[in-house]
């Protein structure tokens, strides 16, 4: 079966790319990746705190995200810029498959001239982690979305190479701002961002860390708005989150997906279950004699399911629940 596809111009041997993690902070890890099969890798991300600081750019305390100051005091931010390089350079040399670099990004500013060095670095495309946390009463929402528009754009306009953004989920209006985000040119919407979570010791009257981790189950918001964005954009879409097996990924692909990202499912069963995910793709498009991804591909979206409304249900009409 022939299981290569396009996500941004840039053909994929398959379309199972390894999202941004541990699991792709060291060359080496990132050719461990390459190597059980991988179509494309998202390093670890660095983040804006970082850059700015390496580059002595920082505006002060009041500039740092309060959720990023634990990481970037424990993984470091001196010499952040020439370590991410050197990252990216050496992951390079060491595998053919297209690998991307990942900025955490929350406001505009110098840091987006590092951009043109990742570029210049052998970027096969850039994946900026945008999201402001909805957490001020004083921005509106449209506030935060125009600084995710500003920040793309600016990034735009300094390089050639494809630019993904990684969206979470909670937006008034997803379709109208993936649509916006079409509109300045982004190559690739990632569809969600699973973020922190955070979680309550109600012995010791302390907050802690939440699950870390995806579940199965949470795929299915992805496949919805997957299958709703996906005719209305003219760029490709990446589904994550909660993408644990095969069936999993035949499911974003029918829904308009032109690649995933997975995470989870790799820290819970090692490296190997990606060439299962091969595996059982390929066998259930010899099945179905399909040839190719694209002889499937978005069959099942809002645009081609045969049923659009089926995609804007919200409430359950009825329920049957036994005892």
């Amino acid at each position: 079966m022939n299981l290569s596809t396009v996500y941004m111009s840039m053909k994929l041997r398959n379309p199972i790319i390894v999202a941004s993690c541990g699991l792709t902070g060291t060359p080496e890890k990132v050719k461990a990746c390459a190597d059980a099969g991988a179509g494309a890798i998202v390093l670890k991300s660095i983040f804006e705190e970082q850059i700015e600081a390496d580059l002595g750019n920082m505006a002060g305390d009041g500039a740092w995200y309060p959720e990023a100051v634990d990481y970037i005091n424990s993984y470091g931010m001196q010499n952040a810029v020439s370590n991410y390089l050197e990252l990216l350079e050496k992951s390079r040399n060491l595998t053919d498959i297209p690998i991307m670099p990942s900025i955490h990004c929350f406001g505009k500013g110098n840091w987006t001239d590092f951009a043109k060095q990742l570029e210049s670095a052998g970027a096969s495309a850039i994946e900026l982690n945008a999201y402001i946390l909805a957490s001020d009463p004083r921005r509106t929402g449209r506030e935060n979305e125009n600084t995710i528009l500003d920040i793309v754009s600016d990034i735009k306009s300094q390089i050639s190479i494809p630019v993904a953004v990684k969206i979470g989920s909670h937006f008034s209006s997803i379709s109208s701002f993936a649509s916006e985000l079409d509109g300045c040119g982004v190559d690739g919407i990632v569809l969600f961002n699973r973020f922190f979570r955070i979680d309550f010791d109600i012995e010791n009257l302390a907050v802690v860390n939440g699950s870390m981790f995806s579940t199965p189950d949470e795929t299915e918001q992805v496949l919805r708005w997957v299958s709703l964005i996906s005719p209305v954009t003219s760029c490709d879409i990446a589904a994550t989150t909660g993408i644990h097996d095969g069936e999993a990924v035949i499911k974003q692909l029918l829904a308009g997906a032109n690649a995933v990202q997975v995470c989870s499912t790799l820290y819970n069963n090692g490296l190997g279950v990606i060439a299962d995910m091969h595996g059982f793709v390929a066998d259930w498009m010899n099945r179905h004699n399909y040839n190719s991804i694209e002889d499937f591909r978005e069959r099942l979206s809002s645009r081609n399911s045969g049923n659009p409304a089926e995609f804007q249900r919200v409430q359950f009409m009825k329920a049957s629940v036994k005892a």
